[in-house]
């Protein structure tokens, strides 16, 4: 009935199926198998009808459309409460999600990217949802994918024809999907609270960071010192004077060494010649605390730079560590997953070359304005022409500065708006270097940076903890759905018909009335069933019945009871 390969990385035991159960293909149980439409018209205000997306069936298998966007009519094309709706095209790790339609998408259109199911009366069309939506969260989808250059996809014929699925007699099809929704009810409420408590931690972590940049964190810390009549050590318009000194005095020595290397005396006029930093344009910006000033972030760095292109050419397997736009993740220097180059001997090498209390900051791509600090020693690493370079002239503001670059009330909306005024998102050297950061007193960053620090810590282990039980409850989910379909979850009645007898009749019902529907509405389904080199794994022979799966704890284990 099906190819070798349709088994290959199969989620599903092999070695037998329950009692009563038969592998089936799509085109034995659907009588339709239809392709949605594309629509370069969309709207986003509600007006006309709704068009379902692959980005409205969420990782759970159900519908979301919190974003969703309406077309002016359906082309015939329409979805019905009971259809199932399968993404057919999408990056290769979502190709596969399935979601059951409910009345209330009834008359909703749905993209040429999804493909819509619709069954047989005699069987289960939730089982069938569940079951597809769990090859996707398995990785069967993946593997049963066809390759494109930016995306990947199951055709039609590939669905319908050479992926098995299992089907169990009628009766416990239905007992199968009303223990799923029991038991993944009470797992989708733990999930839900989970992820509002990840919300609220991303709105608090927001409100602190914004906080800290306002000067409102240290509002206590500056009535203190106010109290005790305390001057500080270095203002912020001191330590700002201070920096600009400095950087003048450092491009100064680099100008000399370069005249002595070429052995040349340095011209009358040079030091005219000096690229004096953008200033902050604070004519629309907020009133600082006292001894406080504004600043731009390219009069506080000694420079802010980019990878080149000519970078591809030194790639290898080892060597000095590569750092692109994907290694910024959340705010963080991610370095799980990098490439190595063999840097070139010359000023590109120099010039991009990373290091302790550097900050960096995507300037391409959907990862545009992220921004990391590197708070360790590399002993080699360099950017990609995707990552800005930017070096504090006084290594002690790296945290803070990096702070208010995540922050959303800070740099993050700056850059956000710059990023995202008009065509393809990204940032020039120019826009990073104008963003504008109010800088306190020293000793005041020192105070707000120990109550970040400490606070921030706290909310990211609670984070951490969140991110894993959510993790827990995913794999308890894909859990639960392989009991289903393994014959674990609910006990079999050898008193029901089985599915064998299922589908005589339904080739029967075809066979009557001489149906010919199924793809586009024309085809019999079976009809492109390929029927070369057939494989029925050894699990097509009855076995005992399995046995039975009580209710579980939302994020527990699934407890197995012998009938």
């Amino acid at each position: 009935m099906f190819h070798e390969e349709s088994f290959l990385h199969y989620p599903l035991p092999l070695s037998s199926l329950p009692r009563g159960w038969e592998y089936v293909s799509l085109a034995d149980i659907a009588i339709d198998v239809n392709p949605g439409f594309a629509s370069g018209e969309h709207n986003s205000n509600g007006s006309g009808i709704p068009h379902l997306r692959p980005m409205n069936i969420d990782r759970n298998g159900k519908i979301n459309v919190s974003i969703i966007k309406s077309v002016a009519a359906t082309r015939g094309r329409v979805l019905t409460a009971g259809d199932v709706l399968f993404n057919n095209t999408n990056s290769p790790e979502l190709v596969g999600k399935t979601a059951l339609i409910s009345l209330r998408e009834q008359g909703y259109a749905f993209s040429n990217h999804m493909t819509r199911l619709r069954l047989e009366r005699h069987v289960e069309t939730a089982f069938v949802a569940h079951q597809l939506h769990f090859f996707w969260m398995s990785g069967y989808s993946r593997h049963r994918c066809t390759n494109h250059v930016n995306q990947a996809s199951i055709s039609s014929n590939t669905l319908i024809s050479t992926i098995p699925l299992v089907l169990p007699p009628a009766k416990e099809q239905r007992r199968i999907v009303e223990k799923l929704e029991e038991i993944l009810s009470d797992l989708d409420i733990g999930v839900t609270e989970l992820t509002a408590a990840r919300k609220k931690l991303e709105q608090y972590r927001q409100s602190l960071l914004k906080a800290a940049v306002d000067g409102t964190l240290t509002a206590s810390w500056r009535e203190v010192q106010l109290q005790q009549q305390s001057e500080p050590e270095e203002t912020g318009a001191q330590l700002l004077e201070r920096i600009l000194t400095g950087r003048r005095a450092r491009w100064e020595a680099k100008q000399l060494a370069k005249f002595a290397e070429r052995g040349r005396t340095p011209p009358k006029g040079w030091q005219s010649k000096y690229p004096e930093p953008i200033r902050p344009d604070i004519a629309n910006l907020s009133k600082l605390p006292e001894r406080w000033v504004w600043a731009s972030l390219d009069q506080l760095t000694e420079f802010i730079t980019t990878g080149s292109r000519g970078w591809a050419d030194y790639y290898a397997s080892d060597g000095a560590l590569f750092i692109r736009s994907q290694n910024i993740n959340k705010d963080r220097l991610d370095l799980s997953d990098v490439a190595f180059v063999n840097p070139p001997c010359n000023s590109e090498g120099a010039r991009t070359r990373v290091k302790q209390d550097d900050l960096l900051l995507t300037v391409t791509g959907a990862n545009v304005g992220k921004a990391a600090r590197v708070d360790v020693e590399l002993e080699e690493a360099y950017v990609s022409q995707h990552v800005a370079l930017m070096r504090p002239m006084d290594a002690a503001l790296s945290g803070y500065l990096h702070l208010f670059l995540t922050a959303v009330g800070g740099g993050r909306g700056q850059l956000e708006k710059d990023a995202y005024g008009a065509g393809k998102p990204g940032l020039n050297l120019q826009q990073l270097g104008a963003v504008a950061i109010p800088i306190p007193a020293r000793e005041e960053v020192g105070a707000l940076m120990d109550v970040v620090s400490l606070q921030l810590s706290a909310a990211t282990q609670q984070e951490q903890s969140v991110g894993f039980t959510l993790k827990r409850a995913a794999a308890q989910r894909q859990n639960i759905l392989k009991a289903a379909f393994s014959g674990q979850l609910v006990p079999q009645d050898p008193n029901d018909e089985p599915a064998s007898v299922l589908l005589e009749r339904i080739r029967a019902e075809r066979a009557a009335a001489g149906a010919d529907v199924g793809k586009r509405g024309t085809r019999n389904p079976r009809t492109v069933m390929k029927r070369s080199k057939p494989v029925v794994p050894a699990s097509s022979a009855p076995t005992s019945a399995a046995g039975d799966v009580r209710r579980c704890d939302c994020l527990g284990t699934i407890e197995t009871i012998d009938p």
